[in-house]
C-alpha cells in the first residue's frame, strides 16, 4: 500500500489538540490481500471469511476484518464516502471505531436478505446488530461518526449534505480511540470498496436534529 504504515509503526499531526491525519497515517489491522491509497483514495478487495462478531446468537468471535485505523484522543468527527458493489449476504463496508478486540463500533452498508442495508454493529464484551433499509444507492453512501465524553453519533447520507441520524448511544470512554475504513466479507471474498472524501477533524459539536 503506498504510503500507509503497518502495524506498530505510524505518524501523526497535531491541530487544536487533535491529529489531523490522512488515510496515508493508519495503520492496518488484518492487512486485506490487494489494497492502493493513492491521492487520498483508498481501494480495497476483502480476502475470504472477513468479519467483526463476538458471540451473540451466532456463538463464534471473529475479529479477522481489515480496519485501516488512525489513533486519535477523544473528541473527534470522521467522515468518509464508501463506493462498492454489494452482492453476497453479510457483504460489508463502512467505518470502524475502536478500542481493543472487545470494545467497538462498525457502521455502515452491510447486505442481509438479499439487500444491501444501512446497519451498525456495538460491541462491549458482546455485540449487538441494528439494520434497516437505505432510502438512497446503497453502492454510494456518506458516512459519519462523532464521538466525544463517551457519547457515539453515526449518521449516514446519500449525498454527503443531509446527514440523518443512523444511531446514537454510548461507548467507552477513552483517552486514545482507533478510527477509520472497515469492510469484511463472512461469506466470500473479493468485494471491491473505494474509500474517497476522508476527513477526521474535532467534534463538530452540531445540534443532534441539524443534519447538515
Amino acid at each position: 500500500m503506498h504510503g500507509a504504515g503497518s502495524r506498530g509503526r505510524g505518524r501523526r499531526h497535531r491541530m487544536n489538540g487533535l491529529e489531523m491525519n490522512g488515510l496515508d497515517r493508519g495503520i492496518w489491522l488484518n492487512e486485506p490481500p490487494a489494497h492502493a491509497l493513492e491521492h487520498g483514495v483508498l481501494d480495497l478487495t476483502t480476502g475470504p471469511s472477513t468479519d467483526f462478531w463476538r458471540e451473540t446468537h451466532y456463538g463464534f468471535t471473529r475479529d479477522s476484518g481489515h480496519h485501516l485505523g488512525l489513533d486519535t484522543s477523544d473528541g473527534f468527527t470522521a467522515q468518509v464516502r464508501v463506493r462498492a458493489r454489494f452482492e453476497s449476504l453479510y457483504d460489508q463496508a463502512g467505518l470502524m471505531v475502536r478500542l481493543d478486540t472487545e470494545r467497538w463500533v462498525k457502521f455502515g452498508v452491510e447486505v442481509s436478505d438479499g439487500q444491501a442495508m444501512a446497519g451498525s454493529v456495538v460491541t462491549d464484551g458482546r455485540s449487538d446488530w441494528a439494520t434497516g433499509p437505505f432510502e438512497g444507492d446503497a453502492s454510494d453512501v456518506w458516512l459519519r461518526v462523532s464521538l466525544k465524553a463517551g457519547v457515539l453519533r453515526l449518521q449516514i447520507s446519500p449525498d454527503g449534505k443531509r446527514w440523518p441520524l443512523l444511531r446514537l448511544c454510548p461507548f467507552p470512554r477513552a483517552e486514545r480511540y482507533s478510527i477509520g475504513p472497515m469492510a469484511c466479507t463472512p461469506e466470500r471474498g473479493g468485494l471491491r470498496v473505494r474509500f474517497s472524501h476522508w476527513s477526521l477533524q474535532p467534534h463538530l459539536g452540531k445540534d443532534l436534529h441539524d443534519l447538515s
